[in-house]
């Protein structure tokens, strides 16, 4: 006569559902993978690429991957991608790029840079979302101005807000209001 083994209780499934959750906390975990795969760390130093380096080297290259000593989660090697010629420049910029890259992680992460030459993609540029109502100088402005005892600082701040009013898009700000200014388009 064989013996059977004891009877098991059935195994429950775990509970379906649960609370919902938002893309954000699910974007790190879909790319995690293929980030980790290449040698980053974080998928931050892909996507705020722009804002370690700056706009300007930012348009000429983009971080390839990242590889550390065995063991170790610093003194990495950061290698970047850098289009055409401009691989002389980023040379004499490297210390500054792996100081900010460091700055980034928040610990000595990258030790030596290192530049590849290729095609680097072009990054889309983020536009503002148009406003939901326009600024309309409105009697409200003229109300907080009244307070104001001096009449030319009055007159200033009523001119600033009218022209406040009238600007429409994004401010411009920095190189390209130099080069906005030096070409002629603004005084």
């Amino acid at each position: 006569m064989s013996k059977r083994p004891p009877a098991r209780p059935p195994v429950q499934e775990r509970p379906r559902g649960g609370p919902a959750r938002t893309v954000a906390d699910l974007l790190p975990q879909v790319g995690g993978a293929a980030f980790k795969r290449y040698g980053f760390v974080q998928s931050g130093i892909v996507t705020r690429w722009a804002e370690i380096v700056g706009l300007k080297y930012a348009g000429v290259s983009t971080p390839e991957s990242i590889r550390f000593p065995p063991g170790k989660k610093a003194e990495g090697v950061l290698t970047v991608i850098v289009k055409g010629a401009h691989a002389a420049m980023m040379q004499h910029i490297a210390p500054e790029i792996v100081e900010r890259v460091n700055r980034f992680f928040g610990y000595a992460a990258v030790a030596r840079l290192t530049l590849k030459q290729g095609n680097v993609a072009p990054r889309p540029s983020r536009v503002a979302p148009p406003s939901l109502k326009p600024i309309e100088p409105s009697a409200a402005i003229g109300e907080g101005l009244r307070a104001i005892a001096d009449p030319e600082l009055r007159a200033v701040l009523g001119a600033l807000a009218a022209g406040v009013a009238a600007t429409r898009g994004p401010p411009i700000v920095g190189d390209e209001l130099a080069s906005l200014v030096v070409t002629g388009k603004i005084s």
